[in-house]
């Protein structure tokens, strides 16, 4: 089926703004300038079609970096953004190199605590970022630091007064108020923060001086189930190459289930859910369970380079501002290596993101490049903890300070039509009057986000973007299917959460309905046409977060912003 874009509306939100014989002179002139450009714009549907049955092919093993299907992932994606009509991005170069250190463990001991001893992978989950031969902790205190969160702005610290070397950090995922209703609290209530993200307790336990660093598993409270845990953090693990040999970081990093957790309370002659209710509230004290942990396991590495893949659509009167598309290409590889069926292809998460860039470009190209450039870039590694992202916004080839704004794609849902979208991040940045002109032309209305606990906005490739200050889109189709409503959009994303999300159910399959990522292809679209064809410079709201690093840029730069 076909598929057609709205018509351009770069000026509406301008002319909204007049009145009178103005407002009816500018309306002309909006015409005239819209006939200039075609009235719809034909996306191939057939094109994302071939472009996720590829990318998640067995063929491509998973589009693990650093292996031979990583390798034609990138080749792939530069034939494929050539073939749209774009040109290279990167001085020339269609990749921007990432140097990636991986790290594989093996022989895994049992970790023990006490008398108890725990299966690695049933149990417990754990890694090193340091590359050594041989990891060993032995006979670590294990001390309970609630939320593992030292936040002075928020008066908390949950470190306060304990000497943390030697010992291991037992950690809850989230935050301390995750489980209130609202949005309001110390840690805005239901919506995470990124000290409930598990990056930044593993980042806080190293500072800390601590030789291991242990979250305790929670479906809710982590928005995923424990397969996701074992699944992911099994096998290689790939990590930024900063040149060092990661000795800064903790002997080893992991995850237990909620029934190991319990056990090690059990052990240590303390209720889990008393100690966790305590460790909700602001006078909670970190607290020795008495206990030691003790486990190891040996380490093979090796230093690599990956890609991130860029293309360009030169803008006409503005070149030098750019708007950003990111998705990630790669997956987990080979993640089951003793089942029948041993890959995680990733056709939802992220090929269909990945297509993506490719058929949004080609329908700019045909529509004419807007005012502004267009930048398309295929980031790799973000499964390992968004390294090829946050390595390009380290390293931006189009100066943060000249990035107006930027779309996300991360897994578009194959559901079908919906009513609605679920912007994360929104409130947040004046984006969102692009984003409510643009629903308004679908008939689409934006919902609140249904896991604000799950922290997504922290979680996919804008993020390292958003942290430098540019303001940026992920937009996912909400869950009030046009055929089935909310009853249906929740049994589906279940489904997908219980039997794909990074696992290798996660397929290709003919019968699907793309009817749904059409619609939000048509959404995407729109966004980069109004915010490419306007002179404004989206700002962050007053007093957001991430208000001062967009000022920094901006008054680090002679142009731009």
């Amino acid at each position: 089926m076909a598929r057609f874009f709205w018509r351009e509306r770069f000026m509406l939100r301008f002319t909204t703004l007049l009145a009178g014989p103005v407002a009816a002179l500018a309306l002309t002139a909006c015409a005239e300038t819209t006939a200039q450009q075609p009235a719809a714009v034909e996306i191939s549907e057939a094109r994302m079609q071939e472009m996720v049955r590829t990318l998640s092919s067995d063929e491509f093993e998973g589009r693990l970096p650093g292996t031979p299907g990583g390798e034609r992932t990138v080749a792939y994606l530069i034939e494929q953004f050539e073939a749209a009509g774009l040109q290279p991005g990167n001085n020339g170069a269609w990749t921007q190199e990432v140097p990636l250190v991986e790290i594989t463990g093996s022989d895994f001991a049992p970790l023990t605590v006490g008398d108890e001893e725990f299966t690695y992978g049933e149990d417990w989950v754990g890694v090193s970022y340091r590359q050594t031969a041989e990891t060993s902790l032995e006979n670590s205190e294990i001390v309970f630091v609630g939320y593992g969160i030292n936040a002075p702005e928020r008066g908390w610290n949950d470190y306060e007064g304990v000497d943390m070397t030697g010992k291991t950090a037992l950690i809850l995922v989230n935050d301390p108020d995750f489980n209130e209703e609202g949005l309001e609290g110390t840690f805005d209530g239901r919506a995470m923060t990124y000290y409930g993200r598990w990056t930044y307790k593993y980042e806080e336990a190293a500072r800390q001086g601590a030789a291991a660093a242990i979250i305790v598993h929670e479906d809710f409270a982590a928005s995923y189930g424990w397969n996701v845990v074992e699944g992911s953090w099994s096998g290689a693990q790939s990590y930024a190459d900063t040149g060092g040999d990661g000795s800064d970081q903790t002997l080893m990093n992991g995850w237990v289930s909620n029934e190991t957790a319990r056990a090690i309370f059990y052990a240590a002659d303390m209720d889990f859910d008393e100690m966790a209710m305590a460790a909700s509230l602001p006078d909670f004290e970190a607290v020795s369970l008495g206990v030691e942990a003790s486990t190891s396991f040996n380490n093979t590495f090796r230093r690599y380079t990956s890609n991130n893949v860029i293309g360009i659509l030169r803008g006409t009167t503005a070149p030098n501002e750019y708007i950003i598309h990111t998705a990630h290409w790669d997956h987990l590889g080979i993640c089951a290596p003793d089942e029948e069926d041993s890959i995680c292809n990733g056709a939802i998460d992220n090929a269909t993101g990945t297509a993506a860039l490719a058929a949004l470009a080609e329908a700019h190209v045909a529509a004419g490049p807007p005012e502004r450039s267009l930048v398309f870039l295929a980031v790799t590694a973000e499964e390992q903890g968004l390294l090829g992202a946050e390595y390009y916004a380290a390293n931006p080839v189009f100066p943060h300070a000249n990035t107006v704004a930027g779309i996300n794609m991360d897994g578009i849902a194959v559901r079908g039509q919906s009513r609605d979208v679920v912007a994360r991040g929104a409130g947040k940045s004046e984006l969102d009057a692009f984003l409510e002109d643009a629903l308004a032309e679908q008939g689409r209305t934006l919902s609140a986000d249904p896991a604000p606990q799950a922290g997504y906005y922290y979680r996919s490739d804008h993020f390292p973007f958003v942290k430098r200050g540019v303001p940026m889109y992920y937009v996912k189709s909400g869950l009030d299917l046009v055929e089935g409503g909310v009853e249906a959009g929740e049994a589906a994303e279940a489904a997908y959460r219980e039997n794909a999300y990074h696992a290798p159910g996660d397929e290709y399959d003919e019968s699907w309905d793309w009817s749904g990522i059409m619609q939000d292809l048509d959404l995407y679209y729109s966004l980069a046409r109004m915010l490419g064809n306007s002179g404004d410079w989206p700002a962050w709201n007053a007093g957001d977060e991430f208000e001062a690093a967009r000022q920094q840029s901006c008054n680090a730069s002679r142009s731009g912003c």
